[in-house]
């Protein structure tokens, strides 16, 4: 059965198109289905485990992005995602995404009235139902050790069942590629089947991940015009083709995509479905979300991260930190004249920013443009910048990393261009390691400095000296800023820069810290650890002070 694609209404925009002019791409919902399926195929990922509360929360970030679909899990599988669904009515409150339930289709010879899962499906609570279903002749025999025309009469029954029963069904077929690729004709018939059955779209999987772009389009567009069915996609990467085989899947004539918040997913993860949204919106002209949720983007994709526990990676596509990170001085000259002319897109279309990154290999472009991200006009300074080209280059060769630590360099800037403000005028600090009875090890730090006027000396425990030594830092200046309670240390990493030198070796420390409305990173460098951290740490204060606007010691030294 063919079922057709929705189509919009001729516009002006349309006319205009067709005298030449460019027409303005049109939102509908329904003519490209977005289904998302990280509460499912994301949570198949090594590490990543939701609660009931975590998915809704996630699936309430996903609505906001403005998804079509939102795959909630198989409620016939397991008591979390049957709670799932029994919450979801009354706890989701979607504003537009369609709420999925998935799950398979009927067991081998049973009665499809008969099957619990079958019936788990039809009382989720949702309007659409996604079966999965077997494409591969070799899986239906050896797999489920039924005969090809039983696993037909399956499909068959359970579309025809739960659409009689008032749901909108989708089907994936399972490793159809593969499938495909042993038993053409097989493949060709499951998604005949499904769809005279009346499935509204079958989703055609790259389950194994191993297709390239060519295959993908070929197959979906010879699948489209021999069986006349809606057709969906559906890729995994472990071939790092997961987000080119959906966009050349949709080329090719598919009108349903499906993917995971970030990639998550099994093994190598499936379709950055974050990618692909950007990519149909830059790069084809196709509006897949309501207008202006493009740049909610890179806010989702970090959100999710919080939700899922995950460490966001800053070399994502589209919404990773370094996506439009320039380093090269040549790059930087050249952005500095275009930013086009080393940029793919405008960062703040997918709600990203430029940043240049600060090395060895920096010039005084990249300096003068991270000057202006900061708010400052260096055009003037070439002395200044000179002189900071020289201590960034030294201090990368002794083992810093600024692009790692923009809080460090942006105090460095401020330092050689007009001058640090200084909060504080340290005396001393030290810090003790002890073990006492009883076998228990206790960090004890002391800070001795002189703020406005006022010497305060302060001693603290910690567990460890790293924390001793913060601990005692922020008590001695808490009574000239009582803002520093904000400040949290959320993140310390520490590097061995020559291991061959062994316990002697020089070692980087970085720190990450957050006042609860952003966060930045700080650098420190020596061959004693503590004295590295007690830099990076100097730093962070110094750094969270500035941007709390706290007014600086003007006796300080």
């Amino acid at each position: 059965m063919h079922h057709d694609v929705p189509t919009t209404t001729r516009t002006a925009s349309a006319d205009a198109r067709a005298e030449g002019a460019p027409a303005e791409p049109v939102f509908d919902r329904e003519s490209l289905h977005i289904y998302d399926t990280t509460l499912r195929d994301g949570t198949q990922q090594e590490g990543l485990s939701l609660s009931v509360a975590d998915k809704l929360v996630v699936a309430r970030h996903l609505d906001d992005l403005g998804v079509g679909f939102i795959e909630g899990g198989w409620p016939g599988s397991n008591p979390k995602d049957a709670e799932f669904f029994r919450r979801a009515p009354t706890e989701l409150n979607l504003r537009g995404a369609l709420l999925t339930a998935f799950g398979s289709t009927r067991r081998a010879s049973k009665a499809v009235a008969d099957d619990p899962q079958v019936a788990a499906l039809r009382d989720a609570g949702t309007a659409v139902v996604c079966l999965v279903a077997k494409a591969d002749r070799r899986h239906v025999e050896r797999a489920l050790r039924t005969t090809p025309a039983e696993n037909l009469a399956m499909i068959r029954d359970t579309v025809r069942h739960l659409t009689a029963e008032g749901k909108r069904v989708f089907v994936d077929a399972e490793h159809f590629f593969d499938g495909h690729r042993a038993h053409a004709d097989y493949a060709l018939e499951m998604v005949r089947t499904a769809a005279e059955a009346g499935a509204e779209v079958v989703v055609l999987c790259d389950t194994n991940g191993g297709m390239l772009p060519t295959r993908i389009g070929e197959v979906v567009a010879e699948t489209l015009a021999l069986t006349g069915a809606r057709l969906g996609i559906h890729c995994h990467d472990d071939a790092a083709c997961a987000v080119a085989n959906s966009l050349v899947a949709i080329e090719a004539g598919a009108t349903h995509v499906q993917g995971t918040a970030n990639g998550y997913g099994e093994r190598c993860g499936n379709a950055n479905l974050f990618s692909v949204i950007a990519g149909l919106e830059t790069k084809l002209g196709r509006q897949v979300l309501p207008a202006g949720r493009l740049r909610d983007l890179v806010r989702v994709s970090h959100a999710i991260d919080e939700v899922t526990n995950s460490v966001p990676d800053n070399s994502r596509p589209y919404v990773g930190a370094s996506a439009f990170a320039h380093k090269a001085g040549l790059h930087a000259s050249a952005v500095k004249v275009d930013p086009d002319m080393y940029q793919h897109i405008d960062p703040a279309v997918v709600g990203n920013d430029m940043r240049m990154l600060v090395s060895e290999l920096a010039g005084r472009a990249t300096l003068e443009l991270k000057g202006r991200e900061m708010g400052l006009d260096l055009s003037g300074e070439r002395e200044a910048l000179g002189r900071v080209l020289e201590i960034v280059k030294d201090r990368e060769a002794a083992g810093y990393s600024y692009e790692a630590a923009e809080a460090s360099f942006e105090l460095l800037l401020i330092d050689e261009v007009s001058g640090r403000e200084r909060y504080f005028t340290l005396e001393s600090w030290r810090v003790i390691v002890e073990q006492r009875a009883g076998g228990e090890v206790v960090s004890e730090a002391t800070v001795k400095l002189t703020s406005h006027g006022e010497r305060h000396v302060s001693t603290a425990e910690g567990n460890g000296p790293v924390n001793a030594l913060d601990t005692a830092l922020r008590a001695a200046l808490e009574k000239a800023y009582p803002g520093l309670v904000d400040l949290d240390l959320v993140d310390f990493k520490v590097r061995i820069l020559d291991g061959s030198q062994g316990s002697g070796a020089v070692t980087r420390v970085l720190v990450e810290t957050s006042d609860g409305r952003g966060r930045w990173d700080t650098i420190g460098v020596d061959e004693n650890i503590i004295a590295a951290s007690w830099v990076a740490l100097q730093d962070a204060v110094i750094y969270g002070l500035r941007r709390q606007g706290e007014r600086p010691d003007p006796d300080a030294v």
